[in-house]
Parts: structure tokens; C-alpha cells; sequence
């Protein structure tokens, strides 16, 4: 069973449920230390004044925010103890909200809440009324000295928490209109029609046991040759240069062709008769997902996407 890493009560209205906090990820990445290349002799970093480099102990360290440059105002630890959020075990519900009303991008960090020992009736209380009642509790709590926005709903038999970000984190889309001008240039009917039946192709339930952090797994791979003596031969790969306007309807044609001729291919090795009568989006599905990670992970050359493409188009014509 996993360890808690805090533990307080959900409070809103006269209701209390003792809860315990519970990380909901585990990251994966890789982590590397730093070494002197001759030697392999791992590589200290110490905190040093940058007037004289002499060495700094934790003691003599002060923050300072920047008003300008290289002039601070200083603010000691007591200053800030001063200020530091009240350290309550609360988590205080402010609303009662629809799902769907929060953009994903204010999500930040997920938990998961578990009840505390004798808490097991009213935590289960108000997991029933808040699916029931289909919406999400917005929050303060403390956490770490900090204070967390966070959305609570519920999963299942079991309250989730996901830290957010405050409206004033956010940065605006209005911040990059510029960027996304089109010189008055509208996409044409045709154009989109084909991109949809493009997504239509493509679309899929998600299921996230489908996607893996491929580069993660080549750094990994990598690892454990070189950890057994292998040579590495390094393959150079160039970044795929964006369709332009003139080429989007041939990308799209060829595109759905690809799509449409590795689901023919597919069905004529099974039931071909009446996956033909049908539109077949099972092909659809893994081809999109087999491309997403190639796109995502970066490594593919344009070589490989080259041979993948004659590939498709030699299985459309058959």
C-alpha cells in the first residue's frame, strides 16, 4: 500500500471527513548523474558568492527578489514565516462546479484522498452524493508551506484531487494571435471535409495502456547495450518539415488512401467479405496510434516515413 504524504479533513458546510493524501503518478524518466569525463568522478555543486566565488553556507543565505537588474529587496526568513499561509489540515471546499466547466489547462498535479482510520462511512458518503450529483468540489488547502487550488471529484470508489492553477497563471490565447494569423486566408470546404473524414479515420477510444514514452525506452535500451560492452551506431534523423498550403489536399488524399488501404489489407486476411460491406476503423485505430508515437517520440527519419508511405500506397493499390 502506498504512503501517505499528508493527511487533514475535507471540510464544507458542518461535514469534516478525515482524509489521507496519496500521490497519484509515478514518474518513469531516466535520471543521469553528472560525471567528470577522464575519471567518471561524480561532480559536486556548492553554492558560491559570485563577487569573490568564495563558498556560501546555508546559514549566510538570504532571498532577494529582482526589481531591476542586480538590485534586490532582500526579505529574511522570519519576514516570511510571517506570511506563510495558516498551516491548517483543512481542505476547505469553496464550490460545486461541472466538469466540464474547468479547462484541462488549469489542471496541475493529481492525488488521490483515502479516508482516515474511522472516517470509511462519511468518505464513502460523499463519494456517492458527489457522482449522484456529477460535479467537481473546488478547494484551498496547504501543502508544503503553499497554498493549492485544487478540483476534487470522484473516480469510481475513490476521491481524486488534482492541484490547479490560478487564473493568473495562465497565460491567455489572446497572447499568441499573432501567431496564428492566416493572412485572410480561409480554409477551403474541401480542404476541411477531408480533414475531418482524416479524424473520422483516426478516431479511436482512448486508452492511455496504448501509448508508451518510446524515448525513454531507446535511452533505456541504449543504457543496457552500452552497460554490456555493445558498439552504438548513431543514426542521423532530420525533423519532418510542416505540409505547405499548396500540398495540405495531397497530404490529406494520400493520407486516407494509407488509411484505407492498410484496413483492405487487413480485412482481406480475415473475414474480408464483410469487413469490406463495413467501414473498417480497427485498422483505423492502430494505424493512428502506431503514428502518433512515431510523431511523438521524434526519432523516425524521413527515410523510414518515405519507405512507410510506399508501403501504404503499394497496399491501396492491391
Amino acid at each position: 500500500m502506498p504512503r501517505a504524504i499528508w493527511s487533514g479533513s475535507i471540510s464544507f458546510g458542518l461535514l469534516n471527513v478525515p482524509v489521507k493524501l496519496y500521490s497519484a503518478t509515478s514518474k518513469k524518466s531516466v535520471s543521469f548523474r553528472e560525471l567528470r569525463a577522464d575519471d567518471g568522478s561524480r561532480i559536486r555543486h556548492k553554492r558560491v558568492a559570485e563577487a569573490d566565488g568564495e563558498e556560501v553556507s546555508y546559514d549566510d543565505i538570504v532571498k532577494g527578489y529582482e526589481i531591476a537588474p542586480d538590485q534586490y529587496v532582500v526579505l529574511t526568513r522570519d519576514e516570511l514565516e510571517e506570511i506563510d499561509p495558516k498551516r491548517t489540515r483543512a481542505i476547505e471546499i469553496q464550490d460545486f462546479v461541472d466538469l466540464d466547466e474547468i479547462d484541462p489547462i488549469y489542471f496541475d498535479h493529481p492525488y488521490y484522498l483515502g479516508p482516515d482510520k474511522g472516517a470509511e462511512k462519511p468518505y464513502a458518503l460523499l463519494v456517492k452524493a458527489m457522482t449522484e450529483s456529477r460535479k467537481v468540489a473546488v478547494a484551498r488547502f496547504v501543502l508544503r508551506n503553499k497554498e493549492h487550488l485544487a478540483a476534487i471529484r470522484p473516480m469510481g470508489d475513490v476521491l481524486t484531487m488534482a492541484t490547479m492553477r490560478f487564473a493568473d497563471e495562465v497565460v491567455s490565447p489572446d497572447e499568441i494571435a499573432e501567431a496564428v494569423e492566416t493572412d485572410g486566408e480561409k480554409p477551403k470546404k474541401r480542404e476541411v471535409e477531408m480533414a475531418r473524414s482524416l479524424i473520422d479515420s483516426l478516431t479511436s477510444d482512448f486508452d492511455p495502456s496504448g501509448y508508451r514514452d518510446e524515448y525513454r525506452d531507446e535511452v533505456l535500451a541504449l543504457i543496457e547495450r552500452k552497460a554490456k560492452g555493445e558498439s552504438v551506431v548513431e543514426s542521423a534523423s532530420e525533423e519532418p518539415e510542416p505540409t505547405k498550403a499548396p500540398d495540405l489536399m495531397a497530404a490529406l488524399e494520400e493520407s486516407l488512401a494509407a488509411i484505407k488501404g492498410e484496413d483492405l489489407a487487413e480485412g482481406s486476411k480475415g473475414d474480408g467479405a464483410e469487413r469490406a460491406r463495413k467501414p473498417a476503423k480497427s485498422g483505423a485505430k492502430s494505424s493512428s496510434k502506431s503514428k502518433s508515437k512515431s510523431k511523438s517520440s521524434g526519432s523516425g527519419s524521413r527515410s523510414r516515413g518515405a519507405k512507410s508511405q510506399s508501403q501504404s500506397k503499394a497496399k491501396a493499390k492491391k
